[in-house]
């Protein structure tokens, strides 16, 4: 089982894009002794010049300043499991290369060696996994706050730039295989939030020394 926690590349959920209706017209009722009056025309959609726009949505929530500070809120809260996880990782390993380099063990001795580093591995799995679903649900909860502010920006910019269809490019199953680069608004939108919220960005994360055994979770699908 794996304990290695990351967050990976950001899905968001889908965005619904409103229907229009179209309503036909009935014909007057005719009185009984005359002939039945002809029917009303349908009214036929009206054709409009298309622009079309991309974007990005789960990206652009998480670039934009107030979710990248909710993230690193997340991250930090969890901190401590992490390099505790990490910790037990690393003695998991060192037991592991002292089992394989002492040769002069009794058949005991060793059986007892290998059951210890079962029961830490099995430790070691299960606090990764209880770490990990505990970060991804308070990521998507994280996500969610945000996503909801970012989706009412977006649907503005896009009606203020005239814009008659949004298509959401974040997942990796999108039907869109090529735009031209400035059909995208996904830094547009990331700008127009930020203006709009006043959260300032956030500092530079220091670097963190790598380790075999990371604890930062993978992100799971987030869902709006």
């Amino acid at each position: 089982m794996n304990h290695r926690l990351f967050v990976t590349a950001l899905t968001a959920g889908a965005l619904s894009l409103s229907s229009v209706m179209i309503a036909q017209a009935a014909g007057p009722q005719a009185p009984a002794a005359s002939a039945p009056a002809a029917a009303a025309p349908a009214v036929k959609p009206e054709a409009i010049p298309a622009k079309i726009a991309l974007i990005a949505f789960e990206q652009a929530v998480f670039a934009t300043n107030e979710g990248q500070a909710a993230v690193a809120g997340v991250q930090k809260k969890y901190e401590p499991q992490r390099a505790k996880i990490e910790a037990l990782g690393q003695e998991v390993d060192s037991l592991k290369k002292q089992l394989q380099a002492a040769t002069n063990l009794s058949d005991e001795d060793r059986a007892t060696r290998v059951r210890t580093i079962d029961t830490k591995e099995k430790q070691l799995n299960r606090e990764g996994e209880d770490a990990s679903t505990a970060y991804q649900q308070e990521l998507q909860e994280a996500y969610g706050k945000v996503a909801t502010k970012v989706a009412d920006v977006m649907r503005q910019y896009v009606s203020q730039n005239g814009y008659t269809l949004l298509l959401d490019v974040s997942g990796q199953q999108s039907p869109v295989m090529w735009a031209a680069q400035q059909t995208d608004i996904t830094r547009a939108v990331i700008d127009a939030y930020n203006t709009k919220s006043g959260v300032a960005a956030p500092p530079p994360a220091a670097p963190r020394p790598s380790a075999q055994h990371s604890t930062t979770p993978h992100k799971a699908a987030p869902k709006k």
